[in-house]
């Protein structure tokens, strides 16, 4: 089982999007994928389907989420707490977050084991997956941390503007601290697979040369590979994930990977490529 964290400390980026497809893309390549959301904003549980009302009088998250995992040692173990999200086919299992998160943070990192809970939690479900996304929050906090902690691999969305190409430093003095207490716990360095360019403008003149000297410059100021493939923003990544069915009067969430969507489509194309420089630079190619 491989585990890799998806963070940028910069929102806005794409890494939501990139996570739920990628999850997607790499489930429709025959391997089990297990995503769990550590954004207190859980827009990746929304967006693989698992919040299906606005109401709060439906919120059937609240008593178990990912702050239940990470809040118990002896219950609430990821088999339990995880959903299958039919977002995409085959469908992939998504252990939810909640708002509630946010009230918790300051009483998890004051206790001794909580930088290694999640480390264990998926020690047990290590046959039951090929593949862990860990989404984070866009942030250099204590969720953030234990994901960076947990994970084999790093990838970093960006949409390669100014001000995310100079949050690059903070992604890899954040690593550098993450590295520093992995080495105390006897685990390997976190393996930065690279950026992944999100949310990217189709614009045939900004891709000719604005792009290619924010590629260049990623690679050179930052020393972070970036991937060949490029997510560019587009109308069926978007719509895919603001579908909606009617239940009785009410209409309900009800988001698709844009693999399932519009299988043809570029954008499904672009997940597809990802997901196999992915596999490969992780050794599971194939």
């Amino acid at each position: 089982m491989k585990i890799i964290a998806v963070y940028h400390n910069k929102g806005g980026v794409g890494k939501t999007t990139t996570v739920v497809n990628l999850a997607a893309a790499i489930s429709k390549k025959g391997k089990k994928v297990l995503v769990i959301d550590l954004d207190s904003q859980a827009n990746t549980t929304f967006a693989t389907g698992l919040v299906k009302f606005d109401d709060e009088e439906f919120d059937d998250i609240r008593e178990s989420n990912i702050l239940h995992v990470l809040q118990s040692e002896d219950f609430y173990s990821i088999s339990e707490v995880a959903r299958k999200s039919n977002f995409c086919d085959p469908e992939i299992d998504v252990v939810p977050s909640h708002i509630d998160l946010m009230n918790h943070e300051t009483d998890l990192n004051a206790l001794d084991y909580s930088r290694l809970i999640l480390i264990e939690k998926l020690e047990e479900v290590q046959e039951n997956y090929d593949v862990v996304l860990l989404d984070t929050p866009p942030s250099l906090n204590f969720y953030a941390r234990i994901a960076l902690i947990a994970a084999d691999y790093l990838l970093v969305p960006s949409d390669l503007k100014p001000f995310a190409n100079q949050g690059l430093i903070n992604v890899k003095d954040f690593t550098k601290a993450v590295n520093a207490f992995r080495k105390q716990i006897r685990k390997e360095p976190l393996e930065i697979l690279g950026v992944v360019p999100c949310k990217i403008s189709t614009n045939a003149k900004f891709i000719n040369s604005t792009l290619k000297n924010r590629i260049r410059k990623v690679s050179e100021r930052y020393g972070i590979d970036v991937f060949n493939t490029v997510i560019y923003e587009r109308d069926d990544l978007a719509k895919c994930g603001e579908k909606t069915i009617e239940v009785g009067n009410m209409e309900v969430a009800a988001p698709v990977s844009v693999l399932d969507f519009k299988p043809n489509s570029f954008s499904a194309q672009e997940f597809e490529l990802l997901a196999k420089e992915v596999l490969k630079k992780i050794g599971m190619a194939g």
